[in-house]
């Protein structure tokens, strides 16, 4: 089982917040934004006398909840094609479980969320990596590119969108690609749609579940994590029209019993969230992106590209090795007192050379402490003894 890129480094920031340091955190997508409150007093205001097991898919009434927030996104599911999970990691996990078995594998563009390794290690599943550059912006990969690894072992191509580390976003005109590659090799696409909320810039959200003809293929990912700022509350799901997949990800639901009860009374209240929420949010992140992306691209040597999702970005530093940069800042530098954790991107590719020089920083700070992070790295860079300048 891989350590986590993202968490791996906690035991120097710890060190460094020791030793009288202030650390800001761009390593990990845990929003600063406020749960809604409505969410907050669900839990508050319940008096149970005995904490009973859920319903192994989760509450009737949370999974009929989440049938009328997607009806509002031009999904309709019933309630048969959803299972309530312990985040969107447990549905992950489902589906892996669901439609594999050991020695299968399954295409994902990369670099990929570094915790999917993990998924398909413990499914006993290999990963294959079709790469995806950051001069494009993290595009989708040449149709061929897919093509060139499909095997007799191949079960599904697997996708972040809005994409977790890149914050990209796939186009209908890319999904449809993947749509004509899946059913000419019976394949399932899997889509981790967590960010769905968060897209920018006029673009638009394409779900798998709503695309004619995939209904048979389609498997989407879900969760309330980031969408109103509820990471410790652990609810997500796995939804698909395909039969034979609900099945078997019902037998996995079983097995752990039930999702939390506390986590789906406060996940149904928050379905209620009225849509300023996340037009305030929305905002918020948008200006967030810019002040770090742009402030990122005026550093002598750094390259990112502008990301129109979720709020990762992935950026290129001029050293000669991100993972030792990101331990150096933590150990050894700082800026009047103050210093900067990111995630060191080489944990997000098969091959960790492919991103030995990259980072992915998470926009998850109020926008002052994201003008300090930039001025923090420009410094950092400029001190640090393997800068390629």
């Amino acid at each position: 089982m891989p350590e986590s890129p993202i968490r791996k480094l906690v035991p120097f920031a710890e060190m460094a917040l020791q030793n009288g340091k202030t650390v800001y955190h761009l390593n990990i997508g845990q929003p600063d934004i406020k749960t809604p409150e409505l969410a907050l007093e669900a839990v508050r205001l319940t008096q149970f006398k005995t904490l009973e097991y859920s319903h192994s898919a989760g509450f009737e009434s949370l999974r009929k909840g989440m049938i009328g927030y997607y009806e509002k996104q031009d999904i309709s599911l019933d309630i048969s094609e959803i299972i309530v999970t312990t985040g969107g990691s447990e549905a992950i996990s489902f589906a892996m479980g669901a439609i594999t078995d050991p020695g299968d594998e399954v295409i994902i563009p990369e670099p990929f969320y570094a915790n999917y390794n993990g998924f398909a290690i413990a499914a006993g599943v290999t990963v294959v990596p079709v790469n995806s550059s950051i001069h494009t912006g993290f595009a989708l990969p040449p149709i061929e590119a897919f093509e060139e690894h499909i095997t007799k072992n191949t079960k599904a191509i697997l996708i972040c969108n809005p994409g977790n580390p890149t914050g990209y976003l796939y186009s209908k005109v890319e999904l449809e690609q993947l749509m004509e590659i899946c059913i000419r090799h019976d394949l399932f696409l899997v889509a981790d749609e967590v960010y769905r909320e968060f897209v920018y810039d006029g673009f638009q959200h394409h779900s798998v579940m709503n695309i004619p003809g995939l209904e048979e293929h389609a498997i989407m990912i879900d969760s309330v994590s980031k969408r109103y700022s509820m990471c410790g509350a652990r609810i997500g799901l796995i939804a698909s029209r395909n039969k034979a997949v609900m099945v078997a990800a019902m037998r996995f639901a079983q097995a752990r019993l039930s999702p939390p009860t506390y986590a789906q009374i406060a996940t149904e209240a928050a379905l209620q969230t009225d849509q300023s929420y996340f037009d305030e949010v929305n905002k918020e992140y948008i200006e967030r992106r810019n002040i770090l992306v742009n402030g990122l691209n005026q550093i002598e040597g750094v390259f990112c590209p502008m990301p129109k999702g979720a709020f990762y970005c992935m950026a290129e530093l001029p050293v000669d090795d991100a993972d030792r940069f990101a331990q150096w800042m933590l150990s050894y530098f700082d800026l009047e007192g103050e210093t900067l954790m990111v995630a060191p991107a080489s944990g997000f590719y098969a091959d960790p050379q492919l991103g030995r020089r990259q980072v992915r920083l998470a926009y998850v700070l109020e926008k002052e402490s994201l003008h300090k992070a930039v001025r923090i790295l420009t410094a950092a860079l400029k001190a640090y003894p393997g800068t390629l300048l």
